[in-house]
């Protein structure tokens, strides 16, 4: 049976450093900060945060291959990855996805040379996480493209509820 990954982030330090910063993703922030609900009716688990109030949820019943939708704490969400696999990749290869609302290889490029100039060991810290959690990793370019897709095509199924209102979340990543 392979080792949960969440776990492994635990007890590593290079993988849960790395995922800090610059991943800003914390598995001690799992509490959303209002009540929601899928649409659909299906599970929802609250299981990782960022440091402006968002929020990583496992859709549906399983394990760490459910799908991963993040909302945001200004009211904006989707789906951003089938697993935690797929999300660590994401995280790991182009850590600033949030900031990308182009996809295009010139943001991510300006993205990429922005975080360099403040963590010139950006790459090897990286690829020790990455070793650490036994992944292999993705071109930005490729995370990037993923990411979209999965968002604007599998993400219509996953749409996130205010549920004192009854409103849907706005989509962070348009198709």
């Amino acid at each position: 049976m392979l080792r949960p990954l969440i776990t492994t982030i635990r007890e590593n330090d290079d993988a849960a450093g790395f995922l800090a910063w610059p991943g800003d993703f914390d598995l001690d922030r799992g509490d959303h900060v209002e009540e929601v609900h899928l649409a659909s009716g299906a599970a929802l688990e609250g299981f990782a945060g960022d440091g402006a109030g968002g929020t990583y949820f496992f859709c549906g019943n399983g394990g760490e291959e459910r799908p991963v939708l993040y909302a945001d704490s200004e009211g904006g969400a989707a789906l951003v990855a089938i697993g935690m696999p797929e999300l660590l990749r994401l995280l790991l290869a182009a850590s600033w996805w949030r900031d990308c609302r182009a996809f295009t290889a010139e943001e991510s490029a300006e993205l990429t040379a922005e975080y360099l100039e403040d963590m010139p060991d950006l790459a090897v810290r990286r690829d020790r996480a990455a070793a650490a959690l036994g992944l292999d990793l993705p071109a930005e370019a490729e995370a990037l493209a993923r990411l979209r897709k999965v968002a604007t095509e599998q993400g219509k199924e996953f749409v996130l509820i205010f549920t004192p209102e009854n409103e849907p979340y706005n989509p962070l990543i348009k198709g």
